[in-house]
């Protein structure tokens, strides 16, 4: 029952693949139609944007890159009282970006966040993470609970949760057709390329997913950061390379989460259904906080950035109670 299990799950993943795969190939033909002379034109941005070497954030974080620059709220608000790092994942920005894509299995990132927390003379930390940074953050609890003290995971579920409610509800699986978009070899990075990085532009400002739906918008130097980031030679590959290995480690052996947990959700994410945030509930053997903001995005630490960081604030000072 398991494998018959197995084959119908890889069957599902690969079909899927192909049918978004063929999707993106039409838009690709829509495009040299419509737009011949500009679909293959991409500039990559020689110069970086300041806002990448804002110096309030502190030299520590190393504020150069994308990902730490997604969390520049909480950068400024938490350094008063912890010493706060937040680092690009193995393939984003100017770290180490192998060109194997086994290198980007789960267990090479998670034992990545392991050896970043001992090398900085750590042995524990509150682990905060968002969307793909929150399924290494779960993982990360799962495997070594006795390095997280307290757990924060913004806009995504825990790991088991997501692989169980894909399969039975096709709305999601809709929402997540790049997950098994990005299965394929290098046709990923042209679409994201194509019309100079019009997907990645889209994504950011688009009515249904852009960040800043309330009234902490991205400015037009915020948009350059990412673009001035990912316009760079190879620097698509390694992060969709994260994406290629998702489904190798799913289903997980091991689930529960023992730590103090805080589940952070924005309800108006394009990307992510809601009622995955309260099934997760099952699987913390520990004080679980669900806060669902309503009229938040997926990009939660910069679209309500205060809010987010009172909910921080408050669970991290506030007395851990058991179950």
């Amino acid at each position: 029952m398991v494998r018959i299990k197995a084959v119908l799950f890889w069957a599902l993943v690969h079909s899927y693949c192909g049918l978004c795969a063929c999707i993106e190939l039409l838009k690709l033909l829509w495009s040299l139609g419509t737009r011949p002379g500009k679909t293959f034109q991409w500039l990559i941005r020689d110069n970086p944007p300041g806002c990448l070497s804002d110096p309030s954030l502190g030299t520590h974080c190393y504020v150069r890159m994308i990902t730490r620059y997604s969390w520049r709220h909480q950068m400024r608000e938490f350094k008063s009282e912890y010493r706060v790092v937040a680092l690009d994942l193995r393939g984003y920005g100017e770290t180490d970006a192998p060109a194997h894509r086994e290198n980007y299995k789960l267990d090479c990132l998670i034992t990545d966040i392991k050896d970043i927390l001992e090398s900085l003379g750590y042995s524990k930390c509150v682990l905060i993470g968002h969307d793909w940074g929150g399924m290494i953050a779960w993982l990360v609890a799962i495997c070594y609970p006795e390095m997280v003290t307290k757990l924060i995971v913004v806009n995504f579920p825990h790991p088991s949760v997501f692989t169980e409610y894909i399969v039975r509800h096709p709305s999601q699986m809709i929402k997540s057709a790049n997950y098994y978009f990005f299965q394929m070899p290098w046709f990923p990075e042209l679409i994201f390329s194509i019309n100079d990085f019009k997907v990645l532009k889209n994504i950011f400002t688009s009515h249904s997913s852009r960040i800043g739906k309330t009234n902490c918008g991205l400015t037009v130097e915020d948009i350059e950061a990412y673009l001035y980031v990912f316009s760079q030679p190879g620097a698509l590959t390694g992060p969709i390379n994260h994406y290629r290995n998702l489904f190798s480690c799913l289903p997980l052996q091991h689930h529960e989460v023992t730590m103090p947990t805080l589940l952070v959700w924005g309800e108006k994410d394009p990307f992510m259904e809601v009622e995955m945030a309260e099934i997760t509930r099952i699987y913390v053997k520990n004080q679980f906080r669900l806060t669902v903001l309503s009229e938040a995005s997926h990009w939660l630490q910069e679209d309500q950035p205060d809010i987010v960081n009172k909910l921080i604030w408050t669970f991290v000072k506030e007395e851990s109670r058991k179950r």
